[in-house]
């Protein structure tokens, strides 16, 4: 047993920072939860599994899983008031669920900067391209090639022979012959269905968009494969350097500077995407892509990976069990009504996701009218939807340049506000575990942090850095997120106590959570996660990028990136055992814990209020205890 004095650890908690105001708060939740994943993946899924009817199992997935989740993470954080491993006062044994959602959040937040720094380019690009044409729209450039087209084959309506003629003079003719020696037909017995079924397979055409950013942003041609990325791209990595730079003068002093841009980096996006769907739904075409998007197909929702999918986008699209929830709501008022604000971003996320795709669609719907194509044949999703796709769409329209540079602006805005969340967390939660070294300290640590982030995000420039981004979004932030959450979960409502933590809800909120929220946390939650997870792991397929599937050593490097939060929460759980002679004291909530504010620790918390302090050891080295330790090796010299 330690006796720390308390007066020490007041003033360092008191000299956390908070938020100015409760809108500060607010739209930082809403900026963080509303990210790219709204615009390139919820469209996408919901017309690939049954358009309309995909809401239902969205909407279920939100009430059983999301919203449960959301509100006991902000509730959980404000409480404490202290970042994600420091919170684990409340039980030792699982305070690695700390050290792993800051792992998860670091590594999402290496690559999340590089798809910041594509949108940046392309923003760039465009502001120099308003006296000229925006470089992804024709096919003249330098690094373009002989089967660029400005639109794709469009046989329909056409004779027989012209039909052929037009057809072969963009397919791979290594693919012809192979077909033709396969079926046994000649050139000169082509018939016009036949030339269809070889167009399909063969047709070796890109349109200048995807040329633009595989040729010439990426310079993906000049890659062997994920273990040979070739060079590193000099423009990429400057802009990888600015993106850096500015996440770096945002954080430098934490919420004090992040929660003055949060208004615009929140807002601003809202009103260019409402700005795009007036323009688009005046564009012709417009209406058979929002067709495509919101028809249901009922028969879908009988297809269990359409409710993992559901399951799987709500999680990951209010970000949750990065520890981020925690550490901005960790800066609230203990009185703070985040039952109200819980609800209300979670709502305004999913809403913000489904008017996305009217955006999206409308659009897709005008590209595919214009390109000769059916709508079904340009969607996707993820990158290639931002910066291949739509670009190419808005490429199209009258003052491109100006739709360009609104487009991408809002896609910085989106990714930075996320960004800054999670870089914060990071920090905040180094600096609550060692508050007298670093509190101090904190600009030059957060500097240190950045140019960590910088220099590890480097290989992600190099020409096949998309294949590493692409591994790091698949594994990164997947099983080990889900896994975390639900030893979240589990440490609060059962090793903790639900009761103990509705009580302590109560004290902030000024009432019980009722029984939907308590069924939610102890069962209805963990089981939804565990099914998710199962079906995660069964219907699991190796990674890759178009028609490049990744070697299995990489498959592999992959799962080490899943199994290393993983990791952590399992061994810091045997370290607090070991350190704690035993399980059950390791379970058991540190004196520590408890509220900050010194006014609201009654009850069971008002020890903390007295002189002096018996605390249990613990894997923690909060307040003042980093330096007790120190002096006391130093003292048995």
């Amino acid at each position: 047993m330690m006796e720390s004095s308390l007066s020490g650890s007041n003033a360092d908690l008191l000299e956390r920072t908070g938020w100015k105001n409760q809108m500060e708060f607010f739209f930082s939740c809403v900026g963080y939860a509303v990210g790219l994943g709204n615009i390139w993946r919820f469209p996408y899924l919901a017309f690939q599994y049954g358009g309309g009817a995909f809401l239902i199992p969205y909407t279920i997935s939100l009430a059983l899983c999301g919203l449960p989740l959301f509100f006991m993470e902000l509730a959980f954080g404000q409480f404490a008031s202290v970042g994600p491993i420091t919170i684990w006062r409340v039980c030792p044994l699982f305070q690695g669920i700390g050290i792993a959602m800051v792992l998860i959040t670091f590594m999402v937040c290496l690559y999340y900067n590089v798809i910041i720094l594509y949108g940046m380019y392309y923003c760039v690009v465009s502001l120099v391209s308003l006296d000229t044409v925006l470089p992804w729209s024709t096919c003249d450039n330098s690094w373009n090639t002989k089967y660029c087209v400005t639109e794709k084959m469009n046989i329909v309506n056409k004779s027989e022979q012209q039909a052929v003629n037009s057809t072969l003079d963009h397919m791979d003719f290594q693919c012809v012959n192979r077909i033709l020696s396969r079926d046994n037909v000649t050139m000169t017995s082509l018939t016009y269905n036949y030339t269809q079924t070889m167009l399909k397979s063969c047709d070796m055409s890109v349109l200048p968009s995807e040329e633009y950013f595989t040729r010439h942003i990426l310079r993906l041609n000049e890659a062997d494969d994920i273990g040979h990325l070739g060079g590193i791209s000099l423009k990429l990595l400057v802009f990888l350097a600015l993106a850096w730079l500015i996440l770096f003068f945002i954080l430098r002093k934490g919420v004090e500077t992040s929660g003055k841009v949060a208004y615009f980096m929140a807002l601003f996006p809202y009103f260019v995407l409402v700005a795009l769907l007036i323009r688009s739904v005046t564009l012709p075409g417009y209406l058979d892509g929002i067709k495509y998007y919101i028809i249901p197909e009922w028969e879908k929702i009988a297809n269990v990976d359409v409710w993992r999918e559901a399951a799987t986008q709500i999680f990951y699209s209010l970000g949750l069990a990065f520890g981020t929830l925690i550490t901005l709501a960790s800066y609230n008022p203990f009185k703070h009504n985040c039952y109200r604000d819980a609800i209300l971003v979670a709502v305004i996320n999913c809403s913000t996701s489904v008017f996305a795709g009217f955006v999206i669609f409308s659009m897709l719907g005008y590209m595919a009218h214009v390109t000769n194509q059916d709508v079904q044949s340009v969607t996707t999703s993820g990158p290639g939807l931002v910066f291949v796709v739509y670009p190419e769409g808005i490429s199209r329209m009258p003052f491109s340049v100006i739709w360009s540079i609104l487009f991408f602006v809002m896609l910085i805005s989106l990714g930075m506000d996320s960004q800054f969340a999670m870089f914060e967390t990071v920090i905040s939660a180094v600096v609550d575990e060692f508050p007298r070294a670093l509190r101090k300290r904190r600009v030059f640590f957060s500097f240190i942090c950045h140019v960590v982030g910088f220099l590890l995000g480097i290989p992600l420039t190099t020409y096949g850095g998309i294949w590493v981004l692409t591994l790091m979004n698949t594994y990164s932030g997947s099983y080990s997120l889900m896994f975390t959450c639900l030893c979240e979960l589990v440490a609060l409502n059962y090793v903790y106590g639900n009761a103990k933590f509705c009580t302590d809800i109560e004290m902030m909120i000024g009432f019980r959570p009722n029984l939907y929220w308590r069924a939610c946390w102890m069962v209805i939650t963990p089981v939804t996660i565990l099914i998710v997870l199962a079906l995660s792991c069964i219907l699991y397929t190796p990674v890759g990028y178009g028609d490049y599937q990744f070697e299995p050593w990489a498959q592999w490097l992959g799962f080490t990136m899943v199994s290393l939060p993983v990791a952590a929460i399992v061994f810091v759980a045997l370290f607090q055992c070991i350190r704690h002679k035993g399980i059950k004291d390791a379970m058991k909530p540190n004196l520590m814990w408890g509220p900050a504010q010194k006014e609201y620790r009654i009850g069971s918390y008002g020890h903390l209020n007295e002189g002096l302090v018996m605390e249990s050891p613990t894997f923690e080295f909060a307040v003042e205890k980093e330096t007790k330790i120190i002096g006391a090796i130093v003292s048995k010299l």
